[in-house]
């Protein structure tokens, strides 16, 4: 099975993503607090002080108990500004469904308020429904233009598809009406990441640490001064530097499949050319210690990471490759990951992984043919099912899930299967099903001991059904608080592999044509 890593790293299925520096922040301080002369009032005040005053430290588990207690004793006028600090506070602890349970009921009770409408977005965002809380940001927008949230979420919104000039528009907007709001500040950082604009990066992700409660102490400022000084180290260096005229061609490999994985030749610094997998669910490019230690590749920092296994939170080193080919593709200065300390009690080794798309290209991958097209600009094929794509650290669609609920999927190239996870099964009702088949699943933390078969599920991508369709149900918790936003699921090998793929970032797209 996959991994995952996390501005921390984190493996889904079979990839790796970093930590992200910061998870969701929302304010909830536009909701006026209003006294009240009873004893239950003066205690619900009293809880929103403290829940205030928690979340100022970054106590945020006690900020939302405190918030939770206040809503309990609320008196009718002070349950929006109880309920919106809930709702701040289970987003900063990664409590997405609480999240999104009270914000729901936030915007119902307030729904032509701005503010509520934001915070619902907030909530959307965080459990993976990616288009529908952009709509929720335009509706924000348009009741109250000057809305920091709102051009916040738009910034999120553009970034995903991939539009990173307008997503940085709309940042700047944000930055210059709410300058104190940390999370904003990081987004300013992931995009001028993905623009390549390392040091600018690196002074938004500083802006953002020395805006975090307890600065000097907390682990979350540590991890954020890594990823700084990751990035700092690039000086001059270009990162992903190509030849002038690269971003117009497009490049063709052949692959191989080894075990449902798909396997390309690729070289690294002065070495000879070496198996990779494809790996599509990994945010970087990844090379195990002995081949980092032999082609000279030296680590520059450690960064934190999740994915599927008992092991939890796994530190990773981040480090960068002098130069990498693939193909007739070389690129100059790619960042990438170290996986030191190495796994044990696996029952294979770690292998070499990269991504097109974590090198900043659209590709085709036709599984008949065994070829991966690839380049910043993809000729435009009919599909015969596209779907709606969105790239938010990793390559994600929407499906639903037995009729109704609606989950995102990680796109996964390195993965076997077509998965779900427990909190995916939770909300369909089948997390501890009478038929339940054990499974023995290993990933990027180790052995996931709690996964399992789940038989009879009902899946559909756009007009893609699978009836009745046996799906593996694994913990993706860890890997979904570091990346931000609730895994729903993967789809792997077993759902790519019948068709000729195209990841279309310009045009964020999916593409399926049956082979």
């Amino acid at each position: 099975m996959r991994r995952f890593v996390s501005p921390g790293g984190c493996m889904i299925g079979g990839g790796w993503f970093r930590a992200a520096a910061a998870t969701a922040v929302v304010v909830a301080s536009s909701f006026v607090i209003h006294a009240d002369v009873t004893p239950q009032s003066q205690s619900a005040e009293i809880q929103l002080q403290l829940g205030n005053e928690f979340m100022a430290e970054g106590r945020y588990v006690e900020s939302l108990d405190a918030f939770k207690r206040a809503l309990a004793l609320a008196a009718p006028d002070q349950v929006k500004t109880a309920r919106a600090g809930l709702i701040a506070a289970a987003l900063r602890v990664a409590d997405f469904d609480l999240a999104q349970e009270e914000a729901e009921k936030l915007v119902a009770s307030a729904p032509l308020s701005p503010d509520a409408i934001a915070l619902h977005a907030d909530a959307l965002w965080t459990a993976g429904l990616f288009e529908d809380a952009e709509r929720r940001y335009q509706d924000a927008l348009r009741l109250q233009p000057d809305l920091a949230r709102g051009h916040h979420g738009m910034a999120r919104a553009y970034a995903a598809q991939s539009q990173l000039d307008r997503a940085m528009e709309e940042a700047q907007i944000a930055l210059r009406l709410a300058p104190r709001d940390l999370e904003i500040h990081h987004t300013v950082g992931a995009i001028y990441e993905r623009m390549h604009k390392y040091e600018e990066a690196a002074g938004a992700y500083s802006n953002f640490v020395n805006l975090l409660p307890n600065k000097d102490h907390s682990e979350k400022a540590d991890w954020s001064r890594a990823e700084i000084k990751f990035l700092r180290s690039f000086g001059q260096r270009i990162p992903f530097d190509m030849e002038p005229g690269t971003d117009d061609q497009l490049y063709s490999v052949d692959f191989r499949t080894v075990n449902d994985k798909v396997i390309v030749r690729a070289k690294v610094n002065d070495g000879s050319f070496q198996d990779f997998v494809v790996d599509t669910g990994a945010e970087n490019t990844v090379l195990s210690r002995p081949t980092a230690q032999r082609l000279g590749v030296n680590p520059i920092t450690y960064t934190l990471s999740a994915g599927v296994g008992d092991v939890g939170l796994r530190g990773l080193q981040l480090a960068r490759i002098n130069s990498l080919e693939l193909g007739p593709l070389k690129l100059r200065n790619v960042p990438c990951l170290i996986k030191d300390p190495p796994l044990r009690d696996i029952p294979t080794k770690e292998m070499e992984s990269l991504s097109p798309l974590a090198l900043g290209f659209s590709m085709i991958i036709d599984y008949k043919a065994k070829k991966i097209i690839f380049g910043k600009h993809l000729p435009m094929e009919q599909g015969d099912f596209e779907l709606p794509l969105r790239l938010h650290r990793l390559a994600t669609v929407r499906g639903t899930v037995d009729g109704s609920h609606q989950a995102n999927f990680v796109v996964d190239t390195g993965g076997e299967v077509i998965s779900i996870s427990r909190a995916t099964a939770a909300a369909i009702g089948k997390e501890e099903p009478a038929r339940k088949i054990p499974l023995k699943v290993y990933g990027s933390s180790g052995w996931d001991r709690d996964a399992f078969l789940l038989p009879g599920v009902n899946l559909a991508f756009s007009s893609i059904r699978y009836n009745n369709f046996p799906v593996v149900v694994l913990n993706l918790e860890t890997p979904s608080a570091l990346l931000g936003f609730k895994v729903g699921g993967i789809v792997g090998h077993k759902f790519l592999s019948k068709y000729r793929v195209g990841i279309d970032l310009e045009h964020s797209v999916l593409r399926l044509k049956q082979t």
